[in-house]
């Protein structure tokens, strides 16, 4: 666990991602089995269990910490791990350890536990660690980490130590489970590449670039591209080998179990890429209507039948045993749509192609786009010729969103950041005015300015307190903001009846009277649009 601790505070306090690797190389070269492969899981965040949970340790320590000074300096700290990972009280006779166990120890021991014993045992390991192993600890726990290196890092790190290129790591990743021995067994030279034949797995998907309109527009024709819905749902693999079925989520998280009534439905053997909405009174429904239906570990009946789960699919990886990858857009597009005319499926649709025969027709139809009340973001716009490859090949696709809906909305409430950003107030509850004059909660946003922007914004929020509520500063209402948001939906959860997708602060409105920020009603007529 001593050096799982000093790995991840290696890991924090360095920017370089090349430095990282190295740091990170090092490290799986010098530590054994199983412990390297633990770690590659906590760092990627393919772990799929809590040793313990976030409420347990807040109970420990609200028994031996005052709880006012404990939420003061979590407060000032920003974070609850590190807090106590700092602040940690040792019991009044600790019992002390010869050696603090490896870190497999550490899991193995948790994950044995019932959770009298979970409790216990997380005291003696607090009570015997710096802060640093004690905030190391707590995170991978809580499965918290964040290090500032992805999964794609960390698979980078792994095919820089076998010398291979990253798509051969990528090609067994998500048919693997941790501790990863049979990976690391092949990495050392011990095993050959580990067989997933006869497995479901799930392929890194293939992104697209944010079109810009000056540079990439002029690459662009009907002879070259082809034009399509940008769908505001999710980003899914459906993948079936005739008995079974599993869809993966864009990040290859299995998430079949979400939406048995697609998986249960498929009869088409293969690999289809697309995106995952569900329908409504017969209609293709909103994010927010998508919402319901996500993370659900077992939708009711009930649930199912009123929003059933549907795939646009715009692409097909594979077709009865047969990659199509290195086929042309264009190729994969007949086959798709050949395969779901000779093997209709209830619950996929291919996507439309949307013809298109200059420039000029693909901006109407961007502006087409914005008049969907949110459910089409915009275009995703394809070259035919390209083959299908993980992550963003220049110039194959691009998506162009349409502009974002903008609110002028005053500052309501503000609280202050994580990390970096612990000493400032960084985080900022917005609302717009009712018929009434009242002003009523619409989203959140934490981003979207500069750091000098920050700087200014918490200045005033300091010079204009109200009422404090724990970690949550009321303030005068009278700073505007400027807010992009995609979409917004009515909600019944929130105070004033609505809700924002993705909202974001887009400007700063210091010249503007919060008396003349706009009203709810400006909010409606945008969904009604």
């Amino acid at each position: 666990m001593d050096e799982f601790a000093q790995l991840l505070d290696d890991l924090y306090f360095t920017n370089s991602n090349l430095a990282k690797e190295i740091i990170l190389t090092n490290y799986l070269r010098q530590v054994s089995d199983p412990d390297r492969g633990w770690t590659i899981a906590a760092i990627a965040g393919t772990l799929s269990f809590d040793l313990f949970k976030r409420n347990v340790i807040k109970s420990l320590m609200m028994e031996r910490m005052d709880p006012f000074l404990f939420d003061m300096s979590k407060d000032y700290v920003g974070e609850m791990s590190e807090t106590i990972a700092l602040a940690w009280p040792q019991s009044p006779e600790p019992v002390r350890l010869n050696r603090l166990p490896e870190l497999h120890e550490v899991i193995a021991e948790f994950q044995s536990r019932n959770k009298a014993g979970i409790r216990d045992y997380l005291v003696l390991l607090l009570d015997n660690m710096t802060p640093s192993q004690r905030w190391a600890l707590l995170k991978l726990g809580t499965r918290g980490l964040r290090i500032g290196m992805s999964a794609r890092s960390v698979k980078l790190t792994l095919a820089k130590m076998k010398a291979v290129e990253i798509d051969v790591i990528e090609s067994i990743w998500h048919g693997l489970i941790p501790p990863y021995l049979d990976l690391f067994a092949w990495i050392d030279g011990r095993a050959d590449l580990p067989d997933l034949s006869d497995k479901l797995t799930f392929s890194p998907v293939m992104l697209a670039h944010p079109i810009d309109e000056d540079k990439d527009l002029p690459r662009i024709s009907p002879e070259t591209h082809i034009a399509e819905w940008k769908w505001d749902g999710i980003r899914v693999q459906l993948s079936s080998n005739g008995a079974e079925t599993k869809i993966f989520s864009r990040k290859g998280e299995d998430i079949t179990h979400s939406f048995p009534d697609l998986a249960g439905s498929v009869t088409l053997q293969g690999v289809i890429d697309g995106e995952l909405l569900v329908k409504t009174g017969g209609e293709l429904g909103s994010f927010n209507d998508l919402q319901q239906r996500l993370n659900k570990k077992k939708p009711t009946k009930a649930l199912i039948e009123k929003l059933p789960a549907h795939i646009i699919a715009y692409d097909i990886l594979e077709l009865e045993n047969d990659s199509l990858r290195q086929e042309t857009l264009l190729v994969r597009r007949e086959r798709l749509g050949e395969a779901l005319s000779e093997t209709p499926q209830s619950r996929i649709d291919i996507s439309e192609i949307l013809p298109f025969e200059s420039i000029e027709d693909l901006h109407y139809l961007r502006e087409q786009a914005a008049q969907t009340g949110g459910l089409i973001e915009g275009l995703m716009i394809k070259d035919v010729s390209s083959i299908y490859v993980s992550g963003r090949p220049k110039h194959a696709w691009y998506k162009w969103k349409r502009d974002p809906f903008l609110l002028d909305a005053v500052l309501m409430y503000a609280r202050r950041g994580t990390g970096k950003r612990s000493s400032y107030y960084s985080d900022y509850t917005f609302g717009l005015w009712n018929e009434d004059g009242e002003l009523l909660p619409i989203g959140k946003a934490y981003f979207g300015f500069t750091d000098e922007e920050l700087k200014e914004i918490d200045k005033w929020v300091r010079n204009h307190k109200l009422q404090r509520f724990g970690p949550v500063q009321e303030v005068e209402k009278g700073l505007v903001f400027e807010v992009a948001f995609d979409s917004a939906q009515e909600s019944k959860r929130h105070k004033s009846g609505y809700a924002l997708r993705f909202p974001r602060i887009h400007r700063i409105r210091w010249d503007k009277p919060a008396a003349e920020a706009d009203k709810l009603s400006s909010l409606e007529a945008l969904i009604c649009t």
